[in-house]
């Protein structure tokens, strides 16, 4: 696992470019996370380990409602014959309010990893979006470990409290460069706002510590500040160290920007962390 490094940036999939690739792994990060649901084919991490020599590129996550199982373990090995070792197959669950065939998503989870056991996908390059204590024990027992999203250090410590030392864990924060509070709570609560429509990520929210307060849309300063640490570079850099010092192997940076450009806050933290 030293291999995907501690800080890793998280994007959409269709978000990011190879020439962006190559200069976050100038800039010394390890890993790509793609978000927003990738579709089985994973056609959209070619491009990317295609233009660099050592980046990982891993998914976080896909929809195990809209990619089947059978076409993304065949992608997976595509991928690995051309990349060995260098992709990083994150799954989940996605949303009830979002997937119309959603059900159960424990069970759905547990035949959705027999398929890919059964086609050959290796348990330490898979992981999988979990939040609760039963979707932790699950990651930690049938994948490499566990891909939180929208989360704090406090969750990290208890997250690395219920996996044990050996799961990999790497917890997603997004974050605002920006030291005007105003402006940075703009931004990110245009980001952070919607998923407190989604059921099971204000449940651990609340778990977390939130209340209604915070909760009711499009959220309170305070779950803003959190899930979406901004100010000057120290603060930044110390929100991010903060889910290592708590337990994450690794932090993936969700960079949020009133352009939508990602390099400028990806130089300004690189070899910080």
């Amino acid at each position: 696992m030293e291999h995907i490094g501690r800080i890793g940036i998280w994007i959409g999939h269709s978000n990011i470019g190879a020439d962006v690739a190559q200069e976050l792994e100038r800039l010394g990060y390890a890993t790509i996370w793609l978000g927003f649901s990738p579709p089985a084919e994973l056609d959209t991490a070619d491009p990317l380990l295609d233009a660099t020599e050592r980046l990982t590129v891993g998914t976080s996550i896909v929809n195990i409602w809209t990619a089947d199982a059978k076409r993304v373990a065949e992608s997976f090995h595509r991928l690995e014959a051309k990349y060995p070792g260098r992709f990083m197959l994150g799954i989940g669950a996605g949303h009830r309010e979002n997937n119309a065939d959603y059900r159960k998503p424990y069970g759905a989870l547990v035949e959705y990893l027999d398929e890919l056991d059964r086609a050959g996908v290796p348990k330490q390059q898979r992981a999988m979006a979990a939040l609760g204590p039963r979707m932790l024990e699950l990651a930690r027992t049938r994948t490499a470990g566990a891909l939180p999203y929208l989360v704090t250090p406090d969750y990290t410590r208890w997250a690395r409290a219920q996996l044990g030392p050996e799961a990999l864990l790497v917890s997603e924060q997004k974050v605002v460069l920006d030291d005007n509070p105003e402006q940075a709570r703009k931004v990110g609560r245009a980001r952070v706002g919607p998923y407190l429509r989604l059921s099971n990520y204000v449940a651990n929210l609340r778990r977390i510590g939130f209340d209604d307060d915070d909760l009711t849309f499009p959220g309170s300063d305070r779950i803003i500040d959190a899930l979406a640490v901004h100010g000057d570079q120290d603060t930044v850099v110390a929100g991010l160290r903060a889910h290592l010092e708590a337990g994450a192997n690794q932090v993936a940076v969700q960079i949020l920007s009133a352009d939508h450009d990602i390099l400028p806050t990806a130089r300004a933290l690189a070899g910080r962390i």
